[in-house]
């Protein structure tokens, strides 16, 4: 049985602990903002944070998030609100959309750890994220503006 916390709620699963913990998500709790997007960590469409670190949930397995705290998308603020999604609507990043919520959580882990990145900051963080629409300058104009704390 694994005991974990997701987006401040302790939950318990007892079943495969070898199962993705995106299929847990998804699937067992409903919360369909975190993607599948390769399963294989190479594309972030299925990031989340893992006490407080970005992890691609497609390639972490159950028993790996016993005694921590999972945050998806839906949990990064209850209202929508974080200045990284009001930054991403300000500059209208998303195009499909898709690989939207993982990049945000991948942000959101870099702006905790580094508060005032620099470009290099940013492509480093995000070179694992793909989008294929190719939104890159927005999403980095982005992450520059929630950094700043800024509003259009």
């Amino acid at each position: 049985m694994v005991k974990l916390t997701v987006n401040g709620v302790e939950r318990t699963f007892d079943g495969d602990e070898d199962m993705p913990l995106l299929w847990y998500l998804r699937d067992e709790l409903g919360l369909t903002g975190t993607k599948f997007g390769c399963g294989v960590a190479a594309c972030g469409a299925c990031t989340v944070h893992l006490d407080g670190t970005a992890v691609r949930a497609c390639q972490t397995p159950l028993s790996a998030t016993a005694g921590t705290a999972v945050t998806t998308i839906e949990g990064l603020s209850p209202d929508g609100n974080h200045p990284l999604q009001a930054a991403w609507r300000d500059l209208n990043v998303a195009q499909c959309g898709y690989c939207q919520t993982g990049q945000i959580m991948q942000a959101a882990s870099l702006l905790r750890e580094t508060p005032n990145p620099s470009d290099a900051d940013i492509d480093n963080a995000m070179s694992g994220n793909l989008c294929r629409c190719g939104t890159y300058p927005r999403i980095r104009a982005a992450i520059k503006q929630a950094a700043k704390g800024a509003r259009l």
